[in-house]
């Protein structure tokens, strides 16, 4: 594995003020936080509009407060719209990432003998659920190779397309299991050029790098706000192309919300995205998501997308040193999540072992990433993601708590 050592003995991204932001993360005096890619800390402002909402739910009620707040409500949209360059009426709000693309999934009429051709490093979740499909409806699932440097040979991948012109074809911009970024703007351009539907897992990116849905090209786009946007959990979006709404796509399962009972035997979708949301909302939920993205982009997602994968470079360097220790990240391009095996350890004892230092982590195992792992014979690794309030000193930190632990 080749790595990047020129983040390596210097100071990063100076434009941004990093001591400004930890003060305004409380859980900076608590803990190493190297787990933003299971769930970043909250700052500040997003635990205050959190609390003060459901303060106002206590104090006059739930609906009231909702439509007392409704204005800010839909600041939650324009925020959402703002991050990944699209029209507020393009964004559902949904409880998770995986509601998301669930939902999103439901939408599209499958029939035997259709094609999902995705990639071999995806979200574990999609894969059960493209194994559902073909389990049901009797769906092809058909994985694009990768390239040997790592991440998903492209060329191969259109040539896939133009064999089965697939119903959907679907990847995961960064998967959880590797610090991989797959190329899904690339993937995208074969896509319009064959009028494929296009469907992104943006889970891991949002929060860490620009995205524009725009240059991409997805016809949807699924992303939780608990990671590296910092929201709260049980929170998340789905982007909804203005072709795809036009074309008449719905869930499977669509509420009063996201359409009108027009009569008896009839009901009219919502015009927008929101015909993919249902009644019942945690508002101060998506309260919390509109301040967290409002947040992000203050802080700037330019800068974000420059320091936080400096950090995780930074460490790399630093683990791949170690002796007994095999970073395990693949690809041209890699972002602010890191993994690697360590001689010695069980899992369970080795995160155990980082909580009791106050290092904050996540384990990976095989069957998270059948084919990812399978390649790099590994059945479990630590996970660590920086984020960009975490310092160069954490960053040693960690690597000498590595270290240690691996003599």
């Amino acid at each position: 594995m080749k790595l990047d050592n020129s983040a390596f003995g210097r100071n990063l991204e100076p434009l941004l003020d990093v001591e400004a932001l930890r003060a305004d993360t409380p859980g900076c005096e608590q803990v190493v936080h190297f787990n933003n890619a299971g769930c970043g800390l909250l700052a500040a402002p997003v635990l205050a509009t959190m609390l003060d909402h459901l303060r106002l739910e206590a104090q006059i009620g739930g609906y009231e407060a909702a439509a007392a707040r409704a204005g800010q409500v839909r600041e939650f949209y324009a925020e959402l719209a703002g991050l990944i360059n699209c029209h507020p009426e393009n964004i559902a709000f949904a409880g998770s990432a995986t509601h998301a693309f669930s939902t999103a999934l439901s939408a599209i009429p499958f029939e035997a003998g259709d094609v999902i051709l995705t990639t071999r490093n995806d979200f574990i979740s999609n894969q059960i659920a493209f194994l559902s499909l073909r389990k049901r409806f009797g769906v092809r699932v058909v994985h694009a190779p990768d390239a040997p440097e790592g991440g998903v040979d492209v060329a191969a991948m259109a040539w896939l397309m133009r064999k089965h012109r697939p119903r959907l074809v679907s990847a995961t911009h960064i998967p959880t299991n590797s610090g991989l970024v797959q190329p899904v703007a690339e993937i995208g351009r074969h896509c319009r050029e064959l009028d494929l539907l296009y469907m992104v897992d943006a889970c891991q990116s949002i929060g860490q790098r620009p995205i524009d849905v725009a240059e991409i090209g997805c016809d949807l786009l699924t992303a939780t706000c608990r990671k590296f946007l910092r929201g709260p959990r049980g929170s998340g979006f789905l982007y909804v192309s203005d072709r795809v709404l036009k074309a008449g796509y719905e869930p499977l399962f669509i509420d009063m919300h996201g359409a009108r009972w027009t009569g008896p035997d009839h009901y009219q979708p919502a015009e927008s995205a929101s015909r993919f949301e249902e009644w019942e909302f945690p508002y101060a939920t998506v309260l919390g998501c509109a301040a967290a993205a409002r947040y992000a982009r203050g802080v700037g997602v330019e800068a974000i997308a420059r320091r936080s994968p400096a950090l995780a470079a930074r460490l790399r360097v630093q683990l791949d040193a170690v002796p007994g220790v095999r970073v395990l990240e693949q690809g041209p391009e890699l972002g602010a999540i890191v993994t690697f095996t360590i001689e010695g350890w069980q899992p369970e004892p080795f995160k155990a072992a980082m909580d009791a230092r106050r290092i904050n982590s996540a384990l990976s195992f095989r069957e998270f990433a059948q084919f990812d792992f399978g390649d790099k014979d590994v059945d479990w690794c630590l996970r660590l993601s920086p984020h960009y309030y975490n310092t160069e000193e954490e960053v040693d930190q960690v690597a000498a708590a590595v270290a240690e632990l691996a003599v």
